[in-house]
C-alpha cells in the first residue's frame, strides 16, 4: 500500500518528479492543522489540512482538498512541484495563466474595439434582416 492512499505508479510518478526538482523528504517541514469550511464535524474534529513548509525555497503550502490526511500529503507535495517548477523553468504557472486570462477577458475595450465590434454586429444584423421573407408574397 502506498504511503499517500494513491495508487503506486502515482506514488512513484510524484517521487520522480520530486527528484527533478531536487525536492527532498529531509527540506520539506510538513504540519497537520485542522480543516476549515464545508465538511461538518468530520472536518471540524479531525487535523486532515496538511501544511508543507520547502525550506530552502520558502515555499507554503496548504492542502485541504480531501477529508483524507494521506490524499491531502499527495497533493500537497504535487502542488509544491507545480510551483517549483514554475518558478525553477521561468514560465507562467497553470494557475497564474488561468489568472491572467481572466483579467484579460474582464479588461475593457479599447474605444477602436469597441466600434468594431459594433460594426460587425450591426453587419449580421443586416444579413440576417435580409434572409427573412417579405409578407406582402405570400
Amino acid at each position: 500500500m502506498s504511503r499517500y492512499g494513491v495508487s503506486i505508479e502515482k506514488e512513484q510518478q510524484l517521487l520522480e518528479r520530486m527528484q527533478r526538482l531536487g525536492i527532498r523528504e529531509e527540506d520539506l517541514v510538513e504540519a497537520f492543522i485542522r480543516g476549515s469550511g464545508k465538511g461538518g464535524q468530520k472536518i471540524n474534529k479531525t487535523s486532515s489540512c496538511v501544511q508543507l513548509t520547502h525550506r530552502p525555497s520558502g515555499i507554503e503550502i496548504r492542502c485541504q482538498r480531501e477529508r483524507s490526511q494521506a490524499l491531502n500529503r499527495f497533493h500537497a507535495r504535487r502542488m509544491l512541484c507545480d510551483k517549483l517548477e514554475g518558478q525553477v523553468l521561468g514560465e507562467l504557472s497553470k494557475e497564474e495563466q488561468a489568472r491572467e486570462k481572466i483579467r484579460r477577458q474582464k479588461r475593457r475595450r479599447s474605444r477602436k474595439a469597441k466600434q468594431k465590434m459594433l460594426e460587425q454586429k450591426g453587419r449580421r444584423s443586416d444579413t440576417k434582416r435580409m434572409r427573412q421573407s417579405v409578407r406582402g408574397d405570400d
